[in-house]
């Protein structure tokens, strides 16, 4: 599976503390390997998020992202990075 990041998404990583950057960088790297891997805790999301998908970075951060097909490839797009309270909130 190829990983692709937004723009949004890039920016937030960066602006985001080192130990979120580090724990982003160790479950990415799970991830690349195994998408299934129940550390992740990878779900598909609802609501306004209908379609993506999100896997836990801390207890708190979360990145989303939605799959796509590209040339017969799945492409793992990740479009944002935060807090629970900062992606879900009402």
């Amino acid at each position: 599976m190829t990983l692709r990041f937004s723009p949004e998404f890039v920016a937030k990583l960066k602006k985001a503390n080192i130990r979120i950057r580090k724990s982003f960088k160790q479950r990415i790297t799970v991830f690349s390997s195994n998408p299934d891997e129940p550390v992740l805790n990878d779900h598909p999301l609802r609501d306004e998020w209908q379609g993506y998908r999100s896997i836990d970075i801390t207890g708190d951060w979360r990145a989303i992202y939605t799959e796509k097909l590209e040339v017969e490839e799945t492409v793992a797009y990740f479009v944002t990075i935060g807090t629970h309270q900062e992606l879900y909130q009402d």
